[in-house]
């Protein structure tokens, strides 16, 4: 029996941008059930009293989308007892390393050049399209793991907003949430209390000046365009979601209404 979570949204010490999806509408009428779908940003963290309420929660499985280059600097998950951690990177850690250590150490030159006149935000279209063209075998794992014994789930990366936000918003296609109601979920991740702590180098004076701030911000926004970049991807490679979903990530319909029946009141 599934765990009922509080109504309350707690907001963790150490562990960003938590929430249950629960209660989300579908298009039948219908509403994900609570307590069976979590999403948040990276684990490494969590103090004990965040672990004692992760622990809480009756998971089966945290899935965890960062890569090698993710976990070396945040470090590894914090152990959850009788939880399964499978580490499932939807990015390869050598793809855009010398990017994102400017983002980290760069100077104000160097960061003009990696994002001003619109960069940052292309780099993010493009980044979201990827994953959902290239990444479908992870995506498959996922939905076949949820549907068969799984839940409740947990799914993270680092900030839990793209690549946690890619999967998550294709699970909730799969079993008919609406679009806007994916949508909207995806944008809970811009509340200042879940957003991703920027950590660069340097004195604060020099390293989070305004215009930094203003030039980061399009890597550490949730914005409704990168989502619909991964939905128009889906739509202009397979032609519809159905068929993104059988051909590319051969959910044949039998386990699509074992996902349904885990995941939906």
């Amino acid at each position: 029996m599934t765990q009922q979570v509080p109504s309350t949204e707690p907001e963790l010490a150490a562990v960003r941008n938590f929430r249950d999806v629960g209660g989300l509408p579908t298009v039948d009428g219908r509403r994900l059930r609570q307590g069976v779908l979590f999403r948040s940003g990276h684990l490494a963290h969590a103090t004990d009293e965040d672990a004692a309420f992760l622990a809480s929660l009756g998971l089966h499985t945290v899935f965890d989308f960062r890569n090698a280059a993710d976990r070396r600097l945040e470090g590894p998950d914090v152990e959850l007892p009788g939880v399964r951690n499978v580490n499932l990177p939807l990015s390869d850690p050598a793809d855009g390393a010398e990017f994102w250590k400017l983002v980290r150490d760069g100077n104000l030159d160097q960061l003009r050049g990696i994002l001003a006149g619109g960069k940052g935000a292309d780099r993010m279209v493009a980044s979201y399209r990827k994953i959902v063209k290239e990444r479908t075998a992870e995506h498959s794992r996922v939905l076949h793991a949820l549907a068969e014994d799984s839940v409740p789930a947990l799914m993270h990366c680092a900030a839990g907003k793209d690549r946690a936000g890619i999967s998550i918003a294709v699970t909730l296609l799969a079993v008919g949430v609406e679009r806007d109601a994916i949508i909207n979920d995806y944008l809970m991740s811009n509340a200042k209390h879940r957003r991703y702590k920027v950590r660069r180098s340097g004195s604060p004076d020099t390293a989070y000046t305004p215009e930094v701030m203003e030039l980061l911000s399009p890597l550490f926004d949730a914005r409704a365009e990168y989502l619909a970049a991964a939905f128009d991807s889906i739509e202009e490679t397979w032609g519809d979601v159905d068929a993104y979903l059988e051909r590319g990530l051969k959910l044949a319909d039998g386990t699509r209404e074992r996902l349904r029946a885990r995941l939906v009141d």
